[in-house]
């Protein structure tokens, strides 16, 4: 005779089940556990029904902040792209925002690709990483045992240094010819060549500098361990045993179905990116996937699935500037979390994981202006019931840019960190050490605010009119930084 245990069971299902499909999954998983273990007892299906429910039912109470502040940002800071928003091994929110291409109104769902900029960097990280597990390599192995012909500074630099951006090879997205040759196909050799022979930024293992060059060479020696193409490897030792379908090296010439267009804001407008050879980014930023496909990826580094406990621990493990291998480690709302960002012509991009709270929100962006980053970390806030602020626009208005001339110049906020302000045209940049440049939009003749994140910038004068220094407001603090040159 059925209980009425399992009568309440059925009423769960009948009454919540087209609601939280993911409830039914639980119970027919508990059910077939009970068949096979008939001393389980009927009251513990009921309480373990009841425990999905509730989870289903917080995150629907969830779901309304989630689109509230994602509509939000989507009007003030022009956002463009997918979410993915998951706890303990439960998807929340999973959406696409705005166009995946403007000029034939394809809308973005979960299933765009895009480009996912140095989130690619942690599938290279994790490339070097199953290398050494299958002892085909060290990480304490120099760069010269697979680099011909080394340069003698490039020695003392092993692929420990590289991956945790301690190496010192000087970061050559960041020359000054950059925009000009990176429309130019360049097989990884020539790549290298473009900083091989260029002075160290410092002495290996010594500073902490961003650089795309390190990953460069790192997807070299994977190439030259595996007898393969980089693209080859990460397909089929990543990729195709995880089912991440929908991932990629991002050629501009293939036919990628679902591929969002990359966009750059130019005032209150958007045109497309410049153009950029995909051969320049490589095993540094050259991957394209979808939210669901990172969310495969970011479960499997939950387990021994694809890489071993020791593997992990070294890419978890901070080695200097709280990076690891190919991934940030630090702490958000006093949780452990580890995170990366990636920015490319017309993309932002970024994933965080929460490990010990199983958590983890993706955001991918087909708008390079968009503060993938914030966003990131404000929806993370809405999951741990912490405080944000839901983004309001803010008024643009019209200044005469002639006043940017006196605004040019270095701000030096502190001993090796400098802001770099120029004028292009009629737009104001502004670039920090070791970060990408981005525009500054006037509220006034002398605040400015990047739409990059949410922060506000103010230009100091002297009493005779001369710009002395430039002041941060970001988060509630106001941080001075000295015009220097």
């Amino acid at each position: 005779t059925r209980s009425r245990y399992e009568h309440l069971v059925d009423l769960i299902v009948l009454s919540e089940g087209r609601q939280y499909p993911e409830v039914i999954t639980a119970i027919k998983r508990i059910r077939g556990l009970r068949r096979r273990n008939r001393t389980l007892p009927r009251f513990a299906l009921l309480c373990a029904c009841l425990l999905a429910l509730s989870v289903a039912a917080r995150a629907q109470d969830l779901l309304p902040k989630f689109e509230e502040y994602a509509q939000a940002t989507a009007k003030a800071d022009r956002f463009s792209g997918a979410i993915l928003i998951a706890r303990d091994g439960k998807i929340l929110m999973s959406k696409g925002y705005g166009m995946a291409d403007v000029e034939n109104d394809v809308p973005n769902t979960p299933e765009t690709k895009f480009r996912l900029g140095s989130l690619t960097k942690q599938f290279t990280s994790a490339s070097i990483m199953l290398l050494q597990e299958r002892g085909k390599l060290s990480v304490q192995d120099s760069i010269c045992k697979y680099v011909a012909p080394c340069p003698e500074a490039w020695q003392p630099i092993t692929l420990h240094h590289l991956l945790s951006h301690t190496a010192g090879v000087p970061n050559f997205t960041a020359f000054p010819d950059y925009q000009k040759t990176m429309r130019e196909p360049a097989p990884v050799e020539s790549l290298i060549n473009r900083f091989r022979d260029r002075p160290l930024d410092f002495k290996p293992g010594e500073k902490w500098n961003y650089s795309n060059s390190g990953y460069v060479l790192l997807g070299y020696v994977v190439e030259k361990v595996s007898g393969g193409t980089y693209e080859k490897f990460v397909r089929e030792n990543i990729f195709e045993p995880l089912k991440m379908s929908n991932t990629g090296y991002d050629h501009a010439d293939a036919i990628i179905k679902h591929r969002a267009r990359g966009y750059t804001p130019r005032g209150e407008q958007i045109v497309n990116a410049a153009y950029l050879d995909m051969s320049i980014p490589f095993s540094a930023g050259g991957l394209y996937s979808t939210v669901g496909d990172l969310y495969l990826w970011e479960q499997a580094l939950y387990s021994e699935r694809l890489l071993k406990k020791a593997s992990l621990d070294a890419i978890y493990t901070p080695v200097q500037h709280d990076y690891g291998y190919g991934w940030g480690v630090t702490t958000v709302y006093n949780r452990k979390a580890y995170a990366h960002s990636g920015g490319i012509d017309g993309f932002a991009t970024n994933i965080m994981r929460f490990p010990e709270d199983r958590a983890t929100v993706i955001v991918l962006s087909n708008n390079e202006a968009a503060p993938s980053s914030r966003i990131a970390r404000d929806l993370a806030a809405i999951v741990f019931g912490e405080k944000y602020e839901v983004p309001v626009e803010r008024v643009v208005v019209k200044v005469d840019p002639k006043i940017y001339d006196a605004y040019v110049g270095e701000y030096e906020m502190a001993p090796g960190f400098v802001f770099t302000v120029t004028r292009e045209g009629d737009h104001l940049m502004i670039q920090a050490t070791g970060q990408g440049k981005t525009e500054l939009f006037p509220t006034s003749e002398t605040n400015f605010f990047p739409k990059v994140v949410r922060a506000d910038f103010t230009f100091v004068k002297d009493a005779e009119g001369r710009v002395t220094q430039l002041i941060l407001n970001q988060g509630g603090r106001q941080q001075p930084a000295k015009k220097i040159k």
